[in-house]
């Protein structure tokens, strides 16, 4: 423990050294008197429920739509996030459940800044039972806090990345102290991961709660797409989705490739990230294929053309008239997008090769042909070509990943009777 005690003094002067300058920081200004504690402190909770951003504050308003109180009262949670988007989000959440839920009190606030006198402050106002940590939030202040209050500690839905495993293997006395009293990881792999730093004997596997925020949808159909009118019913549409700056020149070499083996496509280009439409433009120039803007379609689009969609909130439905489509982030580094969306829209998604950020999906996913995984952009056209040579009927490929989906499903109400079996056995 010297060790850990060493360390915790170390990251407590780091943070007061830092306090005046974070004031300057953009991303911190917004929530800064309820992240310093200066604006006042929150109720006293039952549970502390930490969701670092806008991602886990969905898992939150998951957790809490299937969460009751185990107890003889009303069950008071404090959700506490980092981010603005987050903060939102909990803020709508708050609203929904205590509109329509009775017995549970749920009160958002920004997440204190993770300085151990905040922290130690923080935890005496609010008294917790249980902190619920969504994901991977080690904040050793924080962890400190609560260890010191003789509060329990059960982080769930929990990834765990090599990169991120070996950054805490550095001090590996600190967060053995710190260690939360029990792990719920989405897979085994995770699992071995927490094991390694925390001791496997508190770890278990659950199903990802992400999979409980999927709604059982179906494919639109065509008289009812928004986009309809702007792709032709006998067009061979192709979705290139959510792609990224990184994966340009792969991106550049397929656009060029299908226009090669089809001159008749009709290929959508959805940039991740919208400022970056130049880089698109440009890069389309270069690959000799002719192209227009989203926002200049008046009618049907030309076939032989690419399409960039300078528009938010269409991708869903243009996966719902695609033929094919290529989901980006995966031919670089990035960690991959969201490919279940094509899947649920009936149209068999093709993944470039890396996608770690939704490694939660499963393997089987790909093993199942559900989606398929290229291993360069070369090969992700060949994918491309070979699903329009012979297309999937849309309803059996939605159906299929419906099924998918149902079976994964569980993670909410898990996490919940963890909660219950902790507050019950305090």
């Amino acid at each position: 423990m010297a060790g850990a005690d060493l360390a915790l003094k170390v990251y407590g002067l780091g943070w007061k050294a830092a306090l005046p300058l974070l004031r300057l920081n953009n991303r911190l200004r917004d929530g800064w008197e309820q992240r310093t504690l200066d604006g006042g402190l929150p109720a006293p909770a039952h549970v502390w429920m930490q969701a670092a951003s806008g991602g886990e504050a969905y898992l939150a308003w998951e957790v809490l739509k299937n969460l009751s109180s185990p107890l003889d009262e009303s069950l008071r949670v404090l959700v506490t996030t980092n981010t603005l988007q987050g903060y939102q989000t909990l803020v709508r959440a708050a609203d929904d459940i205590n509109g329509r839920k009775q017995g549970l009190a749920v009160q958002p606030w920004y997440f204190p800044l993770d300085a151990p006198d905040l922290m130690d402050r923080m935890v005496r106002q609010v008294q917790p039972r249980l902190a619920l940590i969504l994901e991977t939030e080690l904040w050793p202040g924080f962890l400190r806090a609560l260890r010191r209050a003789g509060t329990k500690i059960l982080l769930t839905n929990g990834r765990m990345s090599t990169r991120s495993l070996a950054g805490y293997l550095a001090w590996p006395s600190l967060f053995r102290a710190l260690a939360p009293d029990a792990v719920m990881a989405v897979s085994e792999t995770d699992g071995q991961r927490f094991g390694t730093l925390f001791g496997g004997g508190r770890v278990q596997v659950m199903p990802n709660i992400k999979f409980d925020r999927m709604a059982d949808s179906r494919p639109l159909p065509r008289k009812d797409n928004p986009l309809k009118d702007l792709i032709p019913q006998d067009a061979d549409f192709v979705v290139l989705g959510s792609v990224r700056r990184e994966e340009e020149p792969a991106i550049r070499r397929m656009a060029a490739g299908m226009m090669r083996r089809r001159p008749g496509v009709v290929l959508g280009l959805f940039p991740r990230h919208m400022h970056h439409l130049e880089l698109w433009q440009k890069s389309m120039d270069k690959a000799g294929v002719q192209w227009t803007l989203r926002s200049r379609l008046t009618g049907p689009a030309a076939p032989g053309a690419v399409v960039l969609w300078d528009a938010f909130g269409e991708l869903l439905p243009a996966y719902g008239l695609a033929k094919a489509a290529f989901v980006g982030g995966s031919l670089a580094r990035l960690g991959g997008q969201n490919f279940l969306e094509p899947l649920t829209c009936g149209v068999t998604p093709v993944t470039g090769p890396h996608w770690s950020n939704f490694a939660w999906v499963g393997r089987d996913v790909i093993d199942s042909g559900l989606a398929m995984e290229a291993g360069d952009w070369r090969s992700a056209l060949d994918a491309l070509t070979a699903i329009m040579d012979d297309p999937a009927p849309r309803k059996a490929v939605a159906a299929r990943a419906r099924a998918y989906i149902k079976d994964r499903r569980g993670g909410a109400k898990a996490v919940c009777k963890r909660v219950a079996d902790f507050l019950n056995n305090d």
